[in-house]
């Protein structure tokens, strides 16, 4: 099962599930092409008020599916094509879009998960809820526009602790960063997430989508960045060391 991302409408307000049963809901390469193809098509969809986003069964994301790894990430072109058409794809479409995102964050929020809640406009989270990036246990680095997108969302001295530390935060902490605006018990997220989106539908459309789009104008331009070269490691040793001793369950020698 490579796992799968959901659109469900209700009135006004549109619900977006990200959906990996049994790897807390972790990005499978068919699911980046699946966000960004919901999101420009909740773009478009001038009924939709708000979007909230949530993980199924309590996690929102644990990040890339590294299952599938092995079979593309040792090849540069290969590594190139996953960061700037598919990841980049589902995030780029998220932040293009002009309709309001909310993310319900429950239990993991790592890595990738942690790119696609840079991405919302409102991040409310339930009180066990991890955010975190440890890809440096893996060898390898977060692309350069992933990592525009997530140090812009949780502030520069935050991202490079998650970075180089491979540091796991806690919601207080975040909220205390700046990263979420509520922090709520975890029966309540949904709940919250919910009041939020009926709170935004409730104003005026035309309005939300307006300051969308200044406050879009105003973010660092990830688009924009020199991505020559940025995956030139993907045959080093320590980049293969790291996925295959994440897969073999041990600690990696670097």
């Amino acid at each position: 099962m490579t796992g799968h991302v959901d659109l469900a409408l209700d009135g006004s307000i549109a619900r977006v599930t990200l959906s990996h049963p049994g790897k807390l809901n972790a990005m499978s390469r068919a699911m980046w092409v699946e966000l960004g193809a919901i999101f420009q098509r909740v773009h478009s969809m001038g009924e939709v008020r708000c979007v909230v986003v949530a993980g199924d069964g309590g996690d929102f994301c644990a990040g890339g599916d590294i299952s599938e790894y092995p079979h593309f990430r040792f090849d540069e072109k290969a590594l190139a094509h996953f960061h700037e058409n598919e990841v980049w794809g589902g995030l780029r479409s998220m932040l293009e879009c002009d309709v309001p995102i909310v993310a319900a964050i429950g239990g993991a929020c790592i890595g990738g998960g942690l790119e696609i809640a840079s991405c919302c406009d409102i991040r409310i989270a339930g009180e066990s809820a991890k955010f975190g990036a440890p890809i440096a246990k893996l060898g390898f680095p977060m692309a350069p526009r992933e990592a525009a997108i997530v140090a812009t969302a949780i502030g520069d001295a935050t991202a490079r602790e998650l970075l180089l530390e491979a540091s796991t935060l806690a919601a207080t902490e975040m909220k205390a960063r700046g990263f979420l605006q509520r922090v709520v018990p975890d029966a309540d997220v949904i709940a919250a997430a919910q009041d939020s989106a009926q709170k935004i539908a409730s104003f005026s459309p035309q309005a939300a989508r307006l300051n969308k789009q200044s406050l879009r104008a105003l973010s660092i331009a990830a688009s924009g960045l020199d991505v020559n070269g940025a995956y030139s490691y993907a045959d080093s040793h320590e980049h293969r060391e790291g996925v295959t001793a994440f897969l073999e369950k041990r600690k990696p020698s670097f």
